[in-house]
């Protein structure tokens, strides 16, 4: 067993786990952050993204005491309070979800893509979104919904 301390959306968080335990499963199970889905064990869907220290991690790949001091925003943290974020409100404007299961893996990964160009083209967004798989929908809401999220993240910044 290991202590580690985490900034998980603004609020410090020490936690006891075990040295094998993957930071989605910690995330999940003790500290009741059930925004991170867990959807294949493999990695090969993408439901688990989240930002730590603002890179876009699939986090049932890390380790939690890999994680140990880290900054780590989930999708519980991406609004602020009751207001969402331009890339929650993309995603419901151009309906770009469905069931909602990879949604917020999604919403994650384009948080991530948009932090470190925040003018993607379409390959580049289709690029940033490679490692998250949708099963309802065909993509181009999604991609929409990216697009609409850069144009009114950039209109903001002017």
């Amino acid at each position: 067993m290991s202590q580690i301390s985490l900034n998980i959306n603004g609020n410090a968080h020490n936690v006891e786990v075990e040295d094998r335990a993957l930071l989605a499963d910690v995330l999940r199970d003790n500290l009741k952050l059930t925004g991170t889905h867990v959807g294949c064990d493999t990695s090969q869907c993408g439901c688990c993204t989240i930002l730590m220290n603002g890179d876009a991690v699939k986090s049932c790949t890390v380790l939690a005491v890999q994680a140990n001091g880290a900054q780590i925003t989930t999708i519980e943290g991406l609004a602020n309070g009751p207001v969402l974020h331009p890339i929650q409100v993309a995603f419901s404007n151009c309906h770009a979800l469905q069931c909602g299961f990879c949604t917020p893996g999604m919403i994650m990964a384009t948080a991530g893509l948009l932090a470190n160009n925040p003018q993607p083209t379409d390959a580049q967004i289709h690029e940033g979104l490679a490692g998250n798989l949708c099963r309802c929908t065909g993509y181009i809401n999604i991609v929409e919904s990216v697009k609409q999220a850069a144009k009114v993240m950039q209109e903001k910044q002017a």
